[in-house]
């Protein structure tokens, strides 16, 4: 519905009606206040109040009556008034509503103007019915929309005119006199279409004088445009004798055009002879500019919501059909055009049991506009429901009485924002959960203000009752001399260019207890969209225990090798009693020393090594080897206890052959120039598992392989890291609880570990974002956890030359190769449930910014 346009200072004087119009209390009428009455309302009332000839307006359905000052002295000094303003026509003229109502329905129906001269119209006033005869006019008055909405009429009281000629032609020039006055335009035409009459309104507003606009002259003032139109229909009217309504441009005396409503009725006499038309020409422009910026306001809210960026639709009415819907909106239900017109439940069957149609209905109700975010709504599209999220608005849209009449509906698709923040929930989750498993703190330092943040534990450790601390404040829980090391390494952590990475091991002491922890801690460096470094995240472990467990085993190493020293000697001893037959043993052995110290002084005697090691010293003990065999078999009865010292011989130069052997392996992976080159572990581990082929056979082992990266490395020194695995994890099998070898189950599996995610207990010999963790995992005999360190350092063995054959080397070698390829290996077990080792191999560049891994 149109909001009204405010007359020009309406009502303005108008004497004692316009008055008493202001005053009256509209609001219990079916008009309402004023200030929503509508502008053909507004504009007839002004013309009727501020014209001195008589006129009156029935308005409305019920044909309520208002009438000027002019008109009110036609009721008498008591009578109807001041009770007939506002009050239904029939109610106000019962004594000749007969007569007066076929005028009404007849302007009302036809649009047509009638005229009436010497009308007897009876009218009770001064406590009596008098006969009163009336020339009258009743024309059409048209609302904002061009509907006809009342009756004006216009009016002189003719009871003296039935007295003679002389009186009626005083009556009708005093008629004319008051025709003058009236504010609207009036014109009179012959029925040959000339116009013989234009009052005195035409020449104040057109400028034209008497001969100008007399005839047809009043046309040349009308728009250019609309001259052909505007006498056209005039014309055709003339000739037809039928009224006319005509809209067109009038030019004012000043040279603008305005634009105006030309109305006209023919006139006829008593003897039905046509005589010409009779009309009004009425300033409508105002009304006209309001109907034009209401159709572009409308149509440029059409055109605002068809190209919005978001989702928009207009619901019309309490079954919230849909009037209007842009192209996301369409998109966002899933679909099509054929919608519009549509009620949304019909439109959207899915709706139902969903909490929308009940929203526009509060909405619709109360007037009140609801907004939410992230609101689940499930729809069908693409032929299945789904669930999505949206935050939206429902606006009511009210017309100017202030009733709803549609609701405005905004939404914009938030399902993937609300998807993202619910992984990062659930990984932030996961992410606290794993540190407060791990016994883990976490802190943080703001690189713009220094400021340092702590977690509870971390709060603990220090002795602080705050969770933040300025940088000095930071820096107080460390030992002096530790101070600078620490700040030194944070500062080379945020300057740019560096790999953002903090790591660093020292001491913190509690500020309240003195107690002293050793703590681990680590940290990666964040940035903001322009690349400015932000924050410095990370956590910290209390590595206390492990220090201390750590020297402990320092400790017993030192006591094995002394052990390991005392058992040469005792092997020596031995030898001295079999002198005569290893004499060219020790001569090789003496050999060896005398290589090793030159492979000491200078690597470049490493390949001269290498070949007396491979050949001048494993050919003695060959020797050895062969003799005893040849002593045993020839000799054997012989010999007697010897047999036993015969034995012991070949079984020791069996295991220094071997232990030579990975000596030497051991001492090629140490001194090897790094080849980098992309080797398949796929294809290294089916290599190792060719070579094992006899061994899973004997002890129908089940191998499981999942797939495996490619790694830039050395392709040999991988194959000797798995062969030692793999190996292992075959030799060392447990026997079930019937005393029989249990069949081995071996699983090699990877995956891709982020840095800070490394087991604390993890140091690659390379920094890298992120590593590939290869695991090989047996169902064996397992170990203590305790030996983990242990087991990686030359020649340590957790069990007996009797019980697994081997030279303590085998791991050891494991640990280089993973240190020589920047990465680390590290194992986990229990005694009796199997062993896990784990291999960390740094991921390529490439591949992780293929993979997009920001770690």
């Amino acid at each position: 519905m149109n909001k009204p346009v405010p007359a020009p200072d309406f009502p303005a004087g108008g004497g004692e009606m316009g008055n008493r119009i202001r005053s009256f209390d509209w609001s219990e009428t079916v008009l309402g206040p004023i200030k929503h009455w509508s502008l053909g309302l507004q504009t007839t009332l002004n013309l009727i109040l501020s014209s001195r000839f008589p006129m009156f307006l029935f308005w409305g359905d019920d044909l309520l009556f208002f009438y000027n000052d002019a008109f009110r002295a036609s009721f008498g000094a008591e009578g109807k008034h001041p009770g007939a303003l506002g009050r239904k026509g029939e109610t106000v003229w019962p004594e000749s509503w007969s007569i007066i109502s076929p005028l009404i329905d007849q302007v009302r129906s036809t649009g047509e103007a009638t005229w009436s001269e010497d009308l007897l119209i009876p009218l009770f006033r001064n406590n009596r019915l008098d006969a009163i005869y009336w020339t009258i006019s009743c024309s059409p008055a048209y609302d904002d929309n061009g509907q006809i909405s009342g009756v004006f009429v216009t009016c002189i009281e003719r009871t003296a005119s039935v007295a003679g000629r002389e009186k009626e032609e005083a009556n009708e020039n005093y008629f004319r006199q008051l025709v003058e006055t009236m504010p609207a335009i009036l014109w009179i035409t012959e029925p040959d279409g000339y116009c013989s009459y234009l009052n005195r309104q035409w020449y104040d507003h057109t400028g034209q004088t008497d001969k100008e606009a007399e005839g047809f002259g009043w046309l040349t003032m009308t728009h250019p445009d609309d001259q052909e139109e505007a006498g056209k229909q005039f014309i055709e009217a003339n000739e037809k004798q039928v009224p006319f309504t005509a809209l067109y441009r009038l030019r004012n005396k000043t040279g603008h055009y305005r634009w105006a409503i030309d109305s006209g009725n023919p006139r006829f006499s008593a003897e039905g002879r046509y005589k010409g038309m009779i009309g009004t020409v009425v300033d409508v422009h105002d009304q006209k500019l309001a109907e034009e910026s209401l159709r572009e306001s409308d149509a440029r809210f059409r055109s605002l919501i068809a190209e919005a960026p978001v989702a928009m639709a207009v619901y019309a009415g309490l079954n919230f059909v849909i009037e209007m819907a842009n192209d996301a909106m369409i998109h966002l239900w899933g679909k099509t055009p054929a919608v519009i017109g549509m009620e949304l439940a019909e439109a959207l069957p899915e709706l139902e049991g969903q909490p929308f149609i009940g929203l526009l209905e509060d909405v619709f109700t109360t007037g009140v506009a609801y907004q939410t975010t992230e609101q689940q709504a499930d729809l069908v599209v693409d032929g299945r429901l789904q669930s999505f999220w949206f935050t939206f608005t429902y606006q009511p849209l009210t017309n100017e009485q202030g009733q709803v009449y549609a609701i405005l509906n905004v939404a914009l698709d938030v399902t993937h924002q609300w998807r993202a923040r619910q992984k990062i929930e659930e990984a932030e989750s996961a992410l606290r959960d794993a540190v407060e498993l791990a016994e883990l703190s976490t802190w943080g330092m703001e690189v713009e203000t220094g400021v340092f943040t702590y977690s509870e534990r971390f709060m603990h450790w220090l002795g602080f009752s705050e969770n933040t601390k300025n940088m000095d404040e930071a820096y107080n829980p460390l030992p002096d001399e530790y101070r600078q090391s620490v700040a030194d390494a944070i500062t080379a952590a945020i300057q740019p260019g560096s790999s953002g990475l903090y790591d660093n091991e020292h001491p913190i002491i509690n500020r309240l207890t003195g107690q002293v922890r050793i703590i681990h801690a680590q940290a990666r460096l964040f940035f903001n969209a322009e690349g400015k470094p932000l924050r410095l995240v990370g956590t910290a472990q209390d590595i206390t225990e492990q220090r201390k467990r750590q020297l402990a085993l320092e400790h017993q190493v030192q006591e094995r090798t002394e052990e390991l020293e005392a058992t040469n000697e005792e092997l020596a001893s031995t030898n001295e009693e079999l002198a005569a037959t290893i004499e060219e043993l020790a001569t090789t052995n003496e050999e060896l020393s005398e290589s090793n110290q030159l492979l000491m002084r200078s690597n470049e005697n490493l390949e001269q090594f290498a070949y007396i090691a491979s050949h001048d010293l494993q050919e003695p003990l060959r020797k050895v080897q062969q003799f005893g065999d040849l002593l045993k078999n020839q000799y054997n009865t012989q010999l007697g206890d010897g047999i036993n010292y015969l034995e012991r011989m070949q079984l020791a130069a069996g295991r220094m052959s071997a232990l030579i052997k990975d000596l030497l392996t051991f001492s090629r992976i140490s001194t090897q120039q790094d080849t980098v080159e992309p080797v398949s572990l796929a294809v290294v581990v089916k290599t190792v598992l060719n070579d094992l082929e006899l061994v899973i056979q004997e002890s129908k082992a089940v191998v499981t392989v999942d797939p495996l990266p490619t790694v830039p490395g050395d392709s040999s020194q991988l194959e000797q890291l798995f062969q030692n695995l793999l190996s292992n994890a075959l030799k060392f099998r447990r026997r079930g609880a019937n005393g029989a070898l249990v069949i081995p189950e071996i699983q090699v599996t990877a995956q891709i570990v982020s840095s800070i995610a490394l087991p604390t207990t993890v140091k690659p010999a390379r920094a890298a974002g992120a590593y590939h963790c290869i695991e090989v995992k047996d169902n064996g005999i397992g170990f203590d956890q305790k030996y983990v360190d242990r087991i990686f350092q030359v020649f340590q063995r957790l069990h007996g030359k009797a019980e697994f054959a081997g030279t303590g080397i085998g791991l050891a070698i494991c640990e280089k190769v993973a240190s020589n390829h920047g990465g680390a290996i590290t194992a986990t077990s229990q005694s009796g449930l199997g062993a896990t080792f784990s291999v960390y191999l740094p991921v390529a560049e490439s591949l992780r910014k293929e993979r997009g891994t920001h770690l």
